[in-house]
């Protein structure tokens, strides 16, 4: 490229370079070959130095990133994309509070999704009336919180066991013309299930449906796992029956609550229904609801069942794992049953 033409060589040719010897190499090696790439790029500046950061923080490295940052931060101007990629995750949020003013100190002016950082990293720490206190802060500078600040709230309500407070939360933020989307609903959701208050969670499924949103799988699951952990088989089958009639496709996570659900109450009926649908439509993960089938097949000397289904997951291009293989192919031995082995 640089033979070619050099100005192909830009930033973002970096950040791919970058990227890929963060998989591989240590910090210090990563920044080490950050330096050699100085060469070949027409214009190293702040963007380059901004994708070196990415491709740290892209692999969970970021405290590593952030002292990339102090040692290198003379030597580039950082701006605001700089501190976006560095104030996510952060351990405390008097951390995050004291990089947010470095940004100022630099002449950075924070825009909604910096705020936003700093008001998951309040809410995540539990300082939630800290976390208001930004919001506050951003409509006085005038920087409309939007959607994403306001689900972090109510994610920092739940972490605190104030679900009730997110209605408010919700009502305030259509005051302000910011319409809450499923990622918010889920959230309230969550927080209310997590409290057992399945009752007041289904009254927001039935906002939502006012307002135009449709459940989807993530807003199921928290029903399903709020019944996984009751042991309650009816009301999760009865859920799972209602995903199926709003054409809501169950993900990995609905699938696992819902056969272990099964497992427990030994019911090879509905197990068995809850398999054929994956098969025919095609969701979930073959391997992982298999294996727990298996087991539960297994454990009800219903080897023919367990062949049927080993048989059909084979055709749609899939394997149990070497575990539930071996063990079928164990009880099959002593159930004699030389011929379905073969096959």
């Amino acid at each position: 490229m640089k033979r070619k033409d050099q100005s192909l060589i830009t930033s973002r040719t970096v950040q791919v370079v970058l990227a890929r010897l963060a998989k591989v190499c240590s910090v210090s090696r990563t920044v080490e070959s950050f330096w050699k790439l100085k060469k070949f790029v027409p214009q190293f500046d702040t963007r380059c130095f901004n994708a070196l950061l990415r491709s740290l923080c892209q692999e969970k490295c970021m405290s590593s990133a952030r002292n990339v940052y102090r040692n290198l931060k003379r030597d580039f101007k950082p701006d605001l994309q700089t501190f976006i990629i560095l104030l996510s995750g952060w351990k405390s949020s008097e951390e995050a509070e004291e990089f947010f003013s470095e940004m100022r100190d630099h002449n950075v002016d924070p825009d909604v999704v910096s705020y936003n950082c700093l008001v998951d990293d309040n809410c995540k720490g539990r300082q939630v009336d800290k976390a208001f206190e930004v919001v506050k802060e951003m409509r006085e500078r005038d920087k409309d919180p939007d959607v994403i600040t306001y689900t972090s709230l109510i994610g920092g309500l739940g972490l605190v066991g104030q679900p009730d407070k997110e209605k408010k939360v919700l009502t305030e933020m259509r005051e302000y013309g910011c319409y809450p989307d499923v990622a918010a609903y889920n959230a309230a959701i969550r927080n209310f299930c997590i409290a057992n208050r399945i009752g007041d969670a289904f009254k927001l499924v039935d906002e939502m449906a006012k307002q135009g949103l449709d459940p989807n799988a993530t807003t199921y699951n928290v029903f399903l796992r709020s019944f996984h952990l009751a042991n309650d088989l009816k009301r999760a089958w009865s859920l799972y029956q209602k995903m199926k009639e709003n054409g809501c496709l169950p993900n990995t996570q609905s699938c696992m609550f819902l056969i272990r659900l099964t497992t427990r109450h030994e019911t090879a009926e509905m197990a068995l229904e809850l398999w054929n649908d994956v098969v025919e439509n095609g969701f979930g993960s073959y391997t992982l609801v298999s294996d727990v089938l298996f087991d539960l097949l297994c454990d009800l000397g219903m080897l023919k069942e367990v062949e049927t289904c080993f048989l059909q997951m084979m055709e749609m291009g899939h394997k149990p794992s070497n575990v539930s293989f071996k063990r079928i192919k164990v009880l099959m031995k002593l159930a004699d049953k030389g011929e379905a082995i073969q096959k």
